[in-house]
């Protein structure tokens, strides 16, 4: 917790590391701004401070248009909080308030909407209805100035009930029409446009270092063929692409590395996605970031695994290190399963030839992908002449993916973590490194340690520590909360 006197100094110190993580609102002009804002640091009398951009605008205060305050990284605090308020915030920022209402997103977490407006209103500001439009408003702004859709089609796209309350929120929100916010990238060299309809150009921001490298050599290591792949770009760039499977139809992403000798501080990477229908960009965009954890704060980090005599060195070695995450916990659970007592390559491999036998393929393949990864419903009833492995960890599978179609167990953003790794460790044949792994990658837990895993015992003892689970398991106690990181440090250690 940080109180208004830090938040001020941040801004008067330009402090990039907290943008996402307030909003400092001007009395004297009637904006807000991320606490980087370039401009001429206000009086503190004239400051108030927000902890959402929802809350700034519910306050009557419009976006910066120096600064775009509502294009900075999410709060680090969604990705580690167990509460309400991580949890609906999770979702919200998958876009559930959108498809479901705020009757959908309560029942998902188990509350009913008057508790759930009423806490996050005394927390954050502002409930879920506004802080879904503040999402939606600048999907408006990127579909606005990154496409040739007319405004009506944005308007609908960007998830508005109606071309007014469309144009009454960007006015709100940016003091400007619709066409004026166009306008403002008109004729500006290098304009990000789309090749054809459903192509977008964007940037996805991020706080402090980012090793994109050890995040393209994680990804490219595990790609499942036909699903994703890694390939290399100009100027040394790679580029991960994948295909995506989304609640109104399916996108082809991509995102680049930053160029070597480019400061791994640049704070964005950049971002290409094809949608067949546009009203999933903010779920799209939600779980990219997801995946390259781009929401973290790497500077926390650094400081408590810093400190540590053996990982300390390590940590300095890697700055900006990530742990990632994953755009379908479905699809993860499947592959977790797969892996089990095999090799990464054995494991992806085998993935590959159940997309090609049950995914969804594409009309037009783009590159090597070619297929939706397959559905947990298609696989739970999956001819066994096509599952090579062992009987049991067929029926593991079989069960798991059974568990996950008909929503025994839950892998959603906003799932209670203890809740879903009681429920899979419950299924027969899913152990402790199963859930664990899935903690780390597909719900995003932070703080995972895996003392049985290979390569976590391997690096531990390269760091001359102990690899045995149980001494390994109270070493690791002094990384909390912050434990997945460490593992991936070790796992990176492993790989040299």
């Amino acid at each position: 917790m940080i109180d208004d006197e830090t938040r001020y100094r941040a801004v008067d110190s330009r402090d990039a590391r907290f943008d996402g993580v307030f909003f400092t609102a001007v009395t004297s002009t009637g904006i807000y701004c991320r606490p980087s804002c370039p401009a001429v640091t206000p009086k503190r009398a004239n400051c108030t401070f927000y902890p959402t951009a929802a809350a700034a605008q519910g306050a009557g205060f419009r976006a910066c248009r120096r600064c775009r305050p509502d294009s900075v990284p999410g709060s680090p605090e969604w990705n580690h909080r167990a509460d309400l308020v991580g949890r609906a915030m999770r979702l919200i920022g998958d876009g559930v308030v959108d498809r479901e209402g705020v009757a959908g997103l309560a029942t998902r977490l188990g509350y009913s909407a008057r508790q759930l407006q009423r806490q996050l209103t005394a927390e954050l500001g502002a409930g879920p209805i506004a802080l879904a439009r503040a999402q939606r408003a600048q999907a408006a702004r990127v579909l606005l100035q990154t496409t040739e859709l007319p405004v009506t089609e944005v308007a609908f796209a960007a998830g508005f009930a109606s071309v007014r309350q469309f144009n009454d929120t960007v006015r709100e929100v940016y003091d400007r029409t619709p066409s004026g916010l166009r306008a403002e990238v008109r004729g500006r060299a290098g304009r990000p446009g789309g090749a054809g309809p459903g192509s977008l150009s964007l940037r996805l921001a991020y706080r402090g270092a980012i090793d994109t490298e050890h995040l393209m050599d994680f990804l490219a290591l595990r790609a499942v063929p036909g699903v994703e792949e890694v390939v290399p770009g100009p100027r040394g760039v790679r580029s991960y692409r994948r295909t995506l499977a989304l609640p109104h139809g399916r996108a082809i992403a991509e995102v680049d590395t930053l160029a070597p000798g480019e400061r791994a501080d640049r704070g964005w990477l950049d971002c290409r996605l094809q949608l067949t229908d546009l009203r999933d960009l903010t779920t799209a965009v939600h779980r990219l970031r997801a995946l390259f954890d781009l929401d973290a704060d790497p500077q926390a980090v650094a400081e408590q695994l810093g400190r540590h005599a053996a990982l300390g060195p390590l940590v300095a070695r890697r700055p900006g290190l990530r742990s990632p995450g994953h755009v379908d916990p479905h699809e993860l659970a499947v592959r977790a399963v797969l892996g089990q007592q095999i090799t990464v390559a054995a494991a992806r491999t085998l993935a590959g030839r159940l997309a090609a036998r049950y995914g969804t393929v594409l009309g037009e393949p783009s590159g090597g992908l070619t297929v939706l990864f397959p559905t947990a419903e298609a696989l739970a009833t999956a001819d066994p002449a096509d599952l090579a492995m062992p009987v049991s960890r067929q029926n593991a599978l079989r069960g798991l993916c059974a568990a996950l179609a008909d929503g025994s167990v839950r892998l959603d953003p906003g799932v209670d973590r203890e809740q879903a790794a009681a429920q899979l460790l419950a299924l027969r044949g899913i152990g402790p490194w199963t859930v664990g792994y899935l903690r780390m990658r597909a719900l995003g837990d932070p703080d995972v340690f895996l003392p049985g895993d290979a390569g976590v015992r391997h690096g531990l003892q390269r760091l001359g520590l102990s690899g045995d689970p149980k001494a390994a398991a109270l070493v690791a106690a002094e990384w909390a909360p912050w434990r997945s990181y460490a593992v991936h440090q070790l796992w990176a250690l492993t790989g040299e």
